[in-house]
């Protein structure tokens, strides 16, 4: 049933209205030149009214001259007055981009860019898949606020450049201001909480890079329950939940589980990324959402049991973002299964560690069968997050992970896995991309895997394997659509063995017809002759 309801979880964005607003795509040629290092975000926010308002600071390197300035920011807010190097600037906002003409051109290498704004921001419809504001009541009706955006962009609350090639490298801090009897929750480390008359604000900075839709708060009447976690790196790390009060009594026992998923993600991907932070999530009136140093968590504390522990899956799922989406960032979404592939993959290992071998097969036999391949999971290139976003980046990734571990053996697989996690080539300030991942395995492994990436990836085709009898007790087994040679497992009369089959194929004996996979480690057609 759980992952029935998983299912459910990840279609239902297909289900629901279109999105008017797409983070991501073609770069525009005025932001190309422009590297955001870091935001500063200052914003009053009344849940009353339902409103924001203050200002976004935006420091940037710029690699060229230029006379425009271009960020994105959704027209449904004013932008009343902007700054360059602390001089008022010229500007437009219109299609929800903001275009600045600074009182001389840029020729300095850095530049600092201050926007004053303000409105009643974007509702969302459906979250976490439709992106904006959700301003919701606990049940004592107290103020409940949280913000998602991952396909639409953090542009729907604050100006930025909206494109996942580019991070602020030193980070981001959040100053929000609220009613006095709230609390808000923010990425990284708290810095300040200050009450001045019947307000509170809260300052959040944050220590690392940070993709900008992990860029936001959630506010609530929240209790921090806190514990320590000892990393493999050594480190000791805040282990926080933001519950609500009411919750408050059941805390610990997610902090529990919350735990033994962390054990998990640093066994195969190495230490916690954020150690000056905090590892934390937070209650939110919507079911869930990976952010930085703060997975939203909306799973009203429904737990199965794997290995005769509580386990909740949503709570692993999106801690593994930590490492696949946050550690490791693509540059262009159209990648983004290695996001939420490997990620779906290391829910699967949970199922490995506490309930054992034969409860992972069973579980990778459902995800096979729940891969659809109606599209490739990389359409193309330089394509926004809508484009790229459908079930299979999750299902079919997970799967085509499982098939590489067992083409390359898990003496070469988990190494290799954790490298990738851990190469400072695609992690923190720098990005990867599908060719970085097959490049990292074809080296570790020796072999060719590209062509096994393509198939997988870039096409909706399975694996065609061919049995012919030719013989009593002869069978003929060959690859019919792919070139290289493959291990395949082969039941027969006699057992199961492990044999490398191409295009022209092998002869086994059995005085049954041979079982081709029974493991199911492919994605695959067997065509009986």
């Amino acid at each position: 049933m759980r992952y029935r309801f998983l299912a459910l979880f990840l279609i239902a964005p297909f289900l629901g209205a279109g999105q008017d607003l797409k983070s991501g795509g073609i770069l525009k040629p005025e932001q190309a030149i422009m590297d955001v290092r870091h935001y500063t975000i200052k914003l009053a926010v009344d849940p009353v009214l339902q409103s924001i308002d203050g200002t976004t600071e935006i420091e940037v390197a710029l690699s060229q001259f230029t006379q425009t300035l271009v960020f994105d920011l959704v027209s449904l807010l004013e932008v009343r007055k902007v700054w360059v190097n602390n001089k008022p600037a010229a500007f437009t906002h219109e299609n929800d981009l903001i275009r600045i003409s600074p009182a001389s051109p840029l020729t300095d290498a850095k530049a600092t860019v201050k926007i004053e704004y303000g409105g009643k921001p974007g509702v969302s419809k459906n979250p976490p898949w439709v992106g904006g504001f959700t301003w919701a009541q606990d049940s004592l009706g107290h103020p409940w606020v949280a913000i998602t955006c991952q396909s639409e962009g953090a542009k729907i609350y604050f100006p930025c450049k909206d494109h996942p090639s580019d991070e602020p490298n030193e980070g981001a801090d959040l100053i929000i201001t609220v009613p006095d009897d709230l609390y808000v929750a923010g990425p990284g480390s708290l810095k300040s909480n200050v009450k001045k008359g019947h307000k509170r604000t809260f300052h959040w900075t944050t220590s690392y890079p940070i993709n900008n839709y992990s860029i936001l708060f959630n506010i609530g009447r929240y209790k921090v329950v806190t514990r320590s976690f000892t990393s493999v790196s050594g480190d000791k790390i805040p282990l926080q939940f933001y519950v609500l009060n009411v919750h408050e009594n059941k805390a610990n026992r997610l902090l529990d589980a919350l735990e033994r998923c962390m054990k998990l993600e640093e066994k195969y991907f190495g230490p916690y990324p954020w150690p000056k932070d905090k590892i934390a999530i937070c209650e939110t009136p919507h079911l869930g959402m990976e952010h930085q140093t703060l997975n939203a968590y909306g799973n009203k504390f429904r737990y199965t049991v794997s290995g005769g522990k509580d386990f909740d899956w949503l709570l692993l799922h999106e801690l593994g973002h930590e490492w696949w989406g946050n550690k490791i960032t693509v540059k262009d979404w159209s990648d983004m299964w290695i996001h939420e592939g490997i990620c779906s993959f290391a829910d699967r290992l949970y199922t490995l560690d506490y309930a054992g071998k034969e409860a992972y097969l069973q579980q990778m036999k459902e995800t096979a069968r729940g891969t659809s391949n109606l599209k490739p999971i990389i359409p193309g290139s330089d394509v926004d997050a809508d484009a790229v976003y459908q079930y299979d980046i999750y299902v079919k990734g997970a799967f085509f992970m499982h098939t590489l571990r067992y083409i390359i053996g898990d003496e070469i697989f988990f190494p290799t896995l954790k490298k990738l996690a851990t190469d400072a080539r695609f992690t923190y300030d720098n990005f990867i991309t599908t060719d970085d991942v097959e490049g990292v395995f074809s080296q570790a492994s020796g072999m060719n895997l590209k062509p096994v990436f393509h198939l997988y990836l870039r096409t909706t085709n399975k694996l065609d394997i061919g049995v012919k009898q030719t013989g009593n007790t002869d069978y003929l087994i060959k690859l019919l659509n792919f070139t290289d040679p493959l291990p395949l497992d082969i039941q027969t009369s006699n057992g199961t063995e492990r044999i490398m089959v191409g295009k022209k194929g092998v002869t086994v004996r059995s005085d049954i017809t041979p079982i081709v996979d029974p493991d199911v480690y492919y994605l695959k057609r067997v065509i009986l002759e």
